[in-house]
């Protein structure tokens, strides 16, 4: 019976696998294919285009090219995108969630104010924040409301940079990065499993004391100086992806806190808890799976802010780039397949390495059970 229910199991689910294999992965084969060929140029759209295969060249021309500037400033700006969409959004949706947690009076009236910005697509908020981020749009004009002079920033248009740096120190960068995750991961599990915390710590020291000898022996990654920074004329995008998705986090995190029990919650206020503590030593810990899920979902999402920025700042502002919209523009513009195809697998390279960590996590998890 056991051998005749995983017969049964699997024919019904043959049918979704076939179609994923092609649909999905096999796209993604595809996808990679023709990102190590030539596929673009003015015989691009010719009815039986000539594919030479030409390795990863195209993936080269990206990181080290010099044609590949914009690129790796899109690939900066997507950085800063992911971290501070991450940041805003669950540390606001968070205390949203706490202080409705806490039953204040119209708490059904701002949960459905703090959720409606969810409800509407990213072009309808990038269309309102457009307007309101104008040169004589409504942030600007806000201080004049109280007798202060009007705002002049330039939200969506400004050519400032700050947090700059070389991308010739790729290499060291990146070495200082896994450097920082290593201490960092290191640090985090010292309490409960010293022996594997040392395992990470040591090679995390090693690792970045080296580069910071000997880091000037380590190849540069141009032949000529490339500045890269944050653009502060993103500052508007991510204002407004924050304010869509703070609202998700919030009943993210409310449903959560919904969920532990409220015996556990009196129990802790009468051992003279307050309701700070309640929260750093019982109610986050609880919710710690659901601060994973926000982190993966906003991550995913940051990866594909195309028409939030299509509809604010247009396809041809490099200030604001994204690796998504230069992707579209690279593909379907430029009619340069190969180069449009390597970049969407370097997107779903950094997709992956949110989401893979986290599935296998689930699936130990599910098995330790």
């Amino acid at each position: 019976m056991r051998n005749k229910d995983r017969i049964s199991a699997f024919l019904t689910l043959l049918p979704s696998i076939i179609l994923i294999g092609i649909f999905v992965y096999g796209f993604i084969g595809n996808t990679f294919w023709i990102s190590l060929s030539d596929w673009g140029g003015a015989a691009a759209l010719a009815e039986n285009p000539v594919k030479s295969y030409v390795g990863f060249a195209n993936y080269l021309d990206l990181f080290t090219g010099f044609l590949g500037g914009g690129f790796r400033q899109d690939l900066v700006n997507a950085v800063f995108y992911s971290v501070m969409l991450l940041a805003g959004a669950i540390g606001i949706g968070l205390i949203l969630a706490m202080l409705l947690d806490n039953k204040p009076r119209g708490e059904s009236f701002f949960r459905t104010v703090f959720l409606y910005p969810m409800s509407l697509s990213f072009i309808v908020t990038g269309t309102i924040w457009r307007w309101m981020l104008a040169p004589q749009g409504g942030v600007n004009i806000l201080p004049t409301y109280v007798g202060l002079p009007p705002l002049r920033f330039p939200w969506l248009s400004s050519t400032d940079a700050i947090l700059l740096f070389n991308w010739q120190n790729l290499l060291p960068i990146a070495l200082y990065l896994v450097s920082l995750v290593l201490i960092i991961w290191g640090l985090w599990r010292l309490k409960n499993n010293p022996a594997k915390a040392l395992v990470l710590l040591i090679p995390g020291v090693v690792v970045g004391g080296s580069v910071w000898l000997w880091g000037d022996l380590l190849p540069q990654a141009l032949f000529m100086e490339e500045i890269h920074g944050f653009n502060t004329a993103t500052f508007g995008i991510i204002m407004a992806t924050i304010w869509q998705y703070s609202g998700y986090t919030m009943a993210l995190y409310l449903a959560g806190f919904t969920g532990i029990s409220q015996d556990l919650r009196d129990a802790a206020m009468l051992d003279g808890a307050s309701t700070a503590k309640y929260y750093r030593y019982i109610a986050l810990p609880m919710v710690k799976p659901i601060t994973i899920s926000a982190i993966i979902i906003l991550s995913h999402i940051s990866l594909k802010m195309f028409d939030l920025i299509f509809a604010m700042t247009g396809p041809d502002n490099g200030q604001t780039g994204h690796p998504a919209l230069n992707m579209y523009l690279t593909t379907f513009r430029a009619n340069d397949f190969a180069r449009g195809a390597a970049i969407a697998i370097i997107l779903f390279i950094i997709a992956a390495t949110f989401i893979i960590p986290y599935m296998i996590s689930s699936y130990r998890q599910r098995r330790s059970r």
